[in-house]
């Protein structure tokens, strides 16, 4: 029996990496440079098949902008063997994205990680999160939802 899919939130500065350049090359990118040992962790854990919410931080741009499906599992990519990466693939754009001040409103998302850990880069979404998260944005492109703009 296969492992059960897991959700997750990975951030990004859009001026380090934003959803376009997600999109560019196919989606597929390694999603590197993560130092804190606790979002290690995380990024341990992941499984192919899994997703994971891509959201915009820093100062202007606080909110989930699409989702991606991780393709490679943790790995090293450095020398001394402290960094390492999962590979992710652009699933879609959300149909609207989800801002912070937004989310933290809505009472269906009391107790979310994000709220409690806000300077982690990755943290884990129980699934009745990412639910509430994707009924607020309409869902993404690619979830198997019929597209809303018919």
């Amino acid at each position: 029996m296969g492992k059960k899919r897991q959700y997750w939130l990975l951030k990004t500065e859009p001026g380090e990496w934003s959803w376009e350049d997600q999109e560019a090359n196919g989606g597929i990118s390694k999603w590197d440079g993560v130092k804190n040992k606790q979002a290690q962790k995380y990024m341990k854990s992941m499984n192919v098949g899994d997703l994971c919410f891509f959201y915009h931080s820093g100062s202007k741009a606080r909110r989930v902008v699409g989702a991606v499906s991780v393709m490679r599992e943790w790995y090293t990519d450095d020398d001394d063997g402290s960094g390492g990466a999962v590979d992710v693939k652009a699933v879609g754009e959300m149909r609207r994205t989800v801002d912070l001040a937004e989310m933290k409103k809505d009472q269906g998302l009391k107790g979310f990680v994000l709220f409690k850990q806000p300077r982690l880069s990755v943290v884990p979404v129980d699934k009745v999160f990412w639910d509430k998260i994707c009924e607020i944005g309409g869902g993404f492109e690619g979830d198997g939802a019929v597209d809303r703009d018919d």
